[in-house]
């Protein structure tokens, strides 16, 4: 409970937390305004009564910015909120059973995700799957709040380690890694370090790599120095293959999609792998479970 009247958290309209959220974020009354598509008056309005329904301050004005209660109360919105759009599609899916929505990011797919799905397709007809390729962060958010069943996640950590992703909070959804591979630094065919055994990419401070932050963003691997000479904002993994093989710069990847890959060479990684994480957030009977189940078993 916030305050000192009889209302708790439970009892407050999700409008007005959403309102506030807007609010603390934007850190001005206005913004938050164009943000939710209200007037600057109805978020005075909105955030006052969330104030004397809580019989506590929660925001100063001039400047805006949230008091000792209102940084509390920020931890526990967003977390309700969450919870509220995940009971929401949770629902919304036990009204239409037989669908199964999968979210990965563009590295993620891997072998065992493709003999269990398609397991789980032939057992489980008719299913509707929907395969949907986002990033790192949006998936995050989809799983937490049902949207997606299941989020298949992939980055560049040390072996055995996990990835570092968001604290989930109570209730939340939790990752189990179902694939590892040698991380290589691609290379085009004729590149001097071709012939390298190993490398280590503090040697490759001066080299330059292409970011690519929504496949393999440079910036996330575990060493600092590195330069882009080419920023490529797409998801597809021929662009970013085809720009490497073409001398545009160099990037990190799972050393599986290299080798496939006629133009590229791999340069094995000291101290460093390519993990994939399944995401998940409920425990139901339903295919999402049961790949959930698959993954964690062939782990």
């Amino acid at each position: 409970m916030i305050g000192t009247g009889s209302i708790s958290i439970a009892d407050v309209d999700p409008h007005l937390l959403r309102t506030f959220l807007a609010v603390a974020d934007t850190g001005s009354f206005s913004a938050a305004a164009q943000t939710l598509r209200y007037t600057q008056s109805a978020v005075s309005q909105q955030i006052a009564t969330l104030e004397a329904d809580l019989g506590t301050p929660l925001l100063t004005r001039r400047p805006v910015a949230l008091t000792p209660a209102g940084e509390r109360l920020r931890r526990h919105a967003a977390l309700i909120l969450v919870r509220l759009e995940a009971a929401r599609a949770d629902v919304t899916r036990a009204l239409a059973p037989g669908r199964l929505d999968l979210g990965l990011t563009p590295l993620a797919w891997a072998a065992p995700v493709a003999t269990a799905l398609a397991t789980i397709r032939a057992d489980s007809t008719p299913l509707r799957t929907h395969v949907r390729v986002a990033g790192r962060d949006r998936i995050v958010e989809a799983v937490a709040t049902g949207e997606y069943d299941l989020g298949l996640l992939d980055g560049f950590t040390a072996p055995n380690d996990p990835l570092r992703l968001p604290e989930p909070g109570a209730g939340g959804p939790r990752s189990i890694g179902v694939a590892e591979s040698p991380a290589v630094v691609a290379v085009p065919a004729g590149h001097p370090l071709r012939g390298r055994r190993r490398v280590d990419l503090t040697d490759l401070a001066d080299a330059y790599w292409i970011d690519a932050p929504e496949i393999a963003p440079f910036t996330r691997l575990p060493v600092d120095g590195l330069r882009a000479s080419l920023r490529y904002d797409g998801c597809d993994v021929t662009v970013l293959t085809g720009l490497i093989a073409a001398g545009h710069g160099l990037a990190v990847l799972p050393e599986p999609l290299v080798a496939a890959h006629d133009g590229l060479v791999g340069v094995p990684v000291a101290r460093l792998v390519h993990r994939v994480e399944l995401l998940s957030l409920r425990a139901d009977d339903g295919p999402a479970a049961r790949l959930s189940a698959m993954l964690s078993a062939a782990t």
